[in-house]
């Protein structure tokens, strides 16, 4: 039996809370069904840290301590945990091993969903609430084995009272082995596996969902759908686990943990209720009527916008639309973009509504369209910054140019290392939705640039992409194809310690790196990091100017400024000198008298111009 007690500080920060922050869930008041789902995904999916598969080896000491049982400060390991009686034994986050062929030899890190369902890709590689410490042994034997009611076939009995066995999960269609906690967590891996569901909504159509055509042997019950997501006995089952085993404390206090590092939480810790509300639906037998006027609303060469009448029947979730009569997008309203298309082709677009019992309509009128041969806009998103500075400031910035709305899922950041042979780590997968003629930033977490704020970032990740050091090869890839890049694949590359800013009139993104199209900075500057210069905005112009310039004490503004709702103005180096909310309420003028003679860099909501301090 291990006993060993040995704390580590944790280097995150610590906050308790009690509860969800007031405004949390706000929207989801009147929502039911998949309407709500989608919005709690919209809720928990935004502004969240991604940590590094390494940093769990301690944030267990935040996230996972016994402090319900033994009361020993222990991990609480759902595996092992006996809650009647002392453990068989115990582990603090220095017992981390990677195998064994015994229980009691150490824990390592669980994937309550199994890793191979996105192919140990981040966020859902480190995602702190479905990721737990487990022995070590017990995990191995869970493998990739759903959860389930142990049948009479039993291979494994754990310690605890777990059990490997084949499934006898009532209705079930998959006969194979499953994997049973004990009945004190049921519950605890219900929500958690809710919860994923939740969260990863957009992406579980690409998931590995059927690793086998035959379902008595297709081990993943995700069902292949983003709204229902698991297959029925599965959810039954969940649901079934979710009401015999209530949220405990133990939950309660996780997912406040999890909150404090991950900062978004377990909706249905918080809420219990919502599982009934989105999944005990009752839906009718009849399809939805086919989409009628499926209309060309833009064309372009790389994208089009189409347009349909929105269905009438309620119980209608959302639409799915065909390419050549191939499924290539669905939406949730009755308008979309359409891109990676190539110039000067003809396409044919149908769409078809679907119901929450998946009853798919007849298909629109056919649309018939031949994109341009050309237009002004990007044909894909760009890398404009990339900064490689001191400790762990790394950061991007990615432009979307293209003149339309783009989806993100589809997304990935890669980094390539160099071990015997040269090797991609696991993928960062974006997600969300880029506006047109908007940015967004991409920043490790323990960043501390001067002149941008971590939390004001769209990713917070230390995932692998985010830890380069220079020389590295890192690019922007969507599905199979790399977009954009920075460096070369299969060299030591010579971006240490570099801030690299994409030239003006460079408006495409390239596979191949070219270090011309770039303006090269020293280490740690990120002038207007987040924030599209003018001369990077497709199709539009400065709607402010300054005088005079050069400038004594007050700097006037020429313009429409009533709705800033920020200045700032930056030295050359890209430190931020002076922050000013709401700066144009009252005047439109700035006082800079206090600056020392030099030139500034003036930035009003992301537009800048430079001026002289005399």
């Amino acid at each position: 039996m291990l006993k060993k007690y040995l704390f580590i500080l944790s280097v995150f920060p610590v906050l308790a809370v009690a509860q969800a922050p007031a405004g949390y869930y706000s929207g989801t008041e009147s929502l039911t069904g998949y309407a709500l789902k989608t919005k709690l995904h919209d809720i928990i999916s935004t502004k969240v840290y991604t940590y590094h598969y390494d940093d769990l080896k301690t944030t267990v000491n935040q996230t996972d301590l016994d402090k319900y049982y033994e009361n020993d400060g222990t991990i609480l390991d759902i595996y092992s945990e006996i809650p009647s009686g002392p453990d068989a034994y115990n582990y603090t986050s220095a017992n981390l091993i990677g195998s064994a062929n015994a229980e009691g030899l150490g824990w390592n890190r669980e994937h309550m969903m199994p890793q191979s369902s996105f192919n140990s890709a981040y966020p859902m590689y480190s995602d702190l609430f479905f990721v737990v410490p487990t022995d070590a042994r017990v995990n191995q034997l869970r493998s990739n084995y759903p959860y389930g009611k142990a049948g009479s076939t039993v291979y494994y009995n754990f310690t605890n009272g777990s059990k490997q066995a084949l499934n006898g999960t009532p209705n079930a269609t998959y006969t194979g082995r499953v994997f049973e906690p004990i009945d004190e967590f049921k519950g605890d891996v219900a929500r958690t596996l809710l919860y994923f569901a939740v969260r990863y909504e957009g992406k579980l159509g690409a998931f590995n969902f059927s690793t086998n055509a035959d379902p008595t042997k297709d081990q993943n019950p995700l069902d292949g759908s983003e709204e229902k997501a698991y297959e029925n006995w599965y959810i039954a089952m969940l649901l079934n686990w979710h009401q015999q085993d209530p949220v405990s404390q133990r939950e309660i206090d996780r997912n406040n943990a999890v909150y404090n590092l991950q900062k978004n939480r377990n909706p249905f810790i918080d809420h219990p209720e919502w599982i009934a509300s989105i999944w005990n639906q009752t839906p009718d037998s009849v399809a939805p009527a086919a989409p009628s006027s499926l209309l060309l609303a833009r064309n372009s060469a790389y994208f089009v916008n189409l347009t349909w009448q929105p269905n009438l029947e309620s119980d209608v979730v959302g639409y799915r639309i065909y390419q050549d009569n191939v499924l290539v997008a669905t939406s949730k309203t009755n308008s979309i973009s359409i891109d990676h298309l190539t110039p000067d082709t003809n396409y044919n677009f149908t769409v078809k509504a679907y119901d929450n019992a998946y009853l798919e309509s007849p298909q629109s009128n056919t649309l018939n369209v031949t994109t341009l041969t050309t237009d002004v806009f990007a044909k894909d998103l760009q890398i404009i910054k990339y900064l490689e500075g001191s400790g762990n400031n790394k950061a991007l910035e990615i432009a979307n140019r293209t003149g339309h709305k783009v989806n993100l899922n589809g997304y990935k950041l890669y980094i390539q290392y160099k071990g015997t042979t040269y090797y991609f780590g696991e993928p960062f997968e974006l997600e969300g939705e880029i506006e047109n003629n908007q940015s967004f930033v991409a920043i490790n977490p323990n960043a501390n640039f001067s002149c941008f704020n971590v939390p004001n970032a769209k990713f917070v990740s230390a995932a692998p992409a985010l830890t380069f050091t220079g020389n590295n090869y890192v690019d922007l890839s969507y599905k199979t194809g790399t977009v954009d890049a920075i460096g070369t694949k299969g060299i030591d590359n010579t971006n240490a310690n570099k801030s690299l800013y994409r030239n003006a009139n460079v408006t495409n993104p390239t596979s191949t790196f070219d270090i011309a199209e770039w303006t090269t900075y020293s280490s740690d500057y990120c002038l207007n990091l987040g924030n599209l210069a003018v001369t990077d905005i497709a199709n539009q112009s400065t709607d402010f100017n300054i005088y005079p310039n050069p400038v004594t004490d007050v700097i006037n503004i020429n313009g429409e400024v009533s709705k800033v709702k920020s200045a700032k103005i930056y030295d050359l180096s890209g430190k931020l000198i002076k922050d000013i909310p709401n700066p144009f309420v009252n005047q439109k003028s700035i006082n800079v008298s206090s600056l020392l003679p030099n030139t500034y860099i003036l930035n009003i909501d992301g537009k800048s111009v430079k001026f002289i301090k005399r």
